[in-house]
């Protein structure tokens, strides 16, 4: 259960293609428009996010700060009969506003996570919503996918053990927790991105297993030249350390 925050804000506007809502931090933004979630309205401020996830992403040189705009967009099947259209079942259930809410809570526990600043929705009809976000930026930050790739048995394994415990044991089940979505900087404190279709949870072996088995299918798709077994080798430091972080209550 996500708590009542009141530093939020909701304004109700309406746009081209139909009518919406934008969720936002009032202790960051002053105000919200529609103009927030179009990278053609920023410009040459905004520059598109090359590495992870399926595109709809982009760097925002903000007024208020450097931000992550980011659309949300379908994959696999569902993207052959609409990229980003959602079925609408009320503006909590957006994927936008329950991400935006489920970070500020993750933030009042106390974990690494980007604030985020905004969120929105705009309904297209009687049944679909297309959704953004807009989110604090993490500067001189690399993803574990990357230093993986660099560093190899040098990257930030124990510390990426020890921050999933962290998030696992206050109950955040991640809906996607790959290599792309840990970001650490150069003195190994890390992050954890990206918690679209993420929820809170009673701690459950089943779960936190099928996140750690999603991490390390990402690190063996994501491994480029390096051998499998040289990547299970790292993931078994990276669990080594969840375990004991675990076991210790983190």
């Amino acid at each position: 259960m996500v708590a009542f925050d009141a530093s939020e804000a909701l304004t109700p506007y309406r746009a081209e293609r139909g009518y919406g809502a934008i969720l936002f931090d009032r202790h960051r933004l002053r105000q919200a428009g529609a103009e927030l979630f179009s990278p053609a309205a920023w410009g040459e401020r905004a520059r598109p996010v090359t590495s992870g996830g399926r595109g709809g992403a982009w760097f925002v040189d903000a007024p208020f700060g450097p931000s992550v705009l980011r659309q949300y967009l379908r994959g696999g099947l569902a993207a052959r009969f609409s990229r980003d259209g959602y079925l609408w079942r009320g503006a909590a259930h957006t994927r936008s506003f329950a991400e935006f809410r489920l970070m500020r809570e993750l933030l009042m526990r106390g974990l690494p996570v980007p604030r985020p600043l905004a969120a929105s929705y705009v309904r297209d009809g009687g049944f679909q919503y297309r959704a953004a976000i807009l989110l604090e930026r993490l500067m001189d930050v690399r993803s574990l996918a990357d230093r993986a790739l660099v560093a190899g048995n040098g990257a930030p394994w124990e510390e990426a053990g020890r921050l999933i415990a962290r998030f696992h044991r206050e109950g955040l089940d991640h809906a996607d927790l790959n290599a792309h979505n840990l970001l650490f900087d150069g003195n190994g404190r890390g992050w954890m991105i990206d918690f679209d279709r993420g929820r809170l949870r009673i701690p459950a072996t089943h779960w936190r297993e099928e996140n750690l088995r999603r991490l390390l299918r990402s690190l063996l798709k994501l491994r480029g030249e390096r051998a499998s077994d040289e990547v299970e080798a790292d993931y078994a430091r990276l669990r080594r350390a969840y375990d004991l972080a675990w076991k210790r209550g983190c």
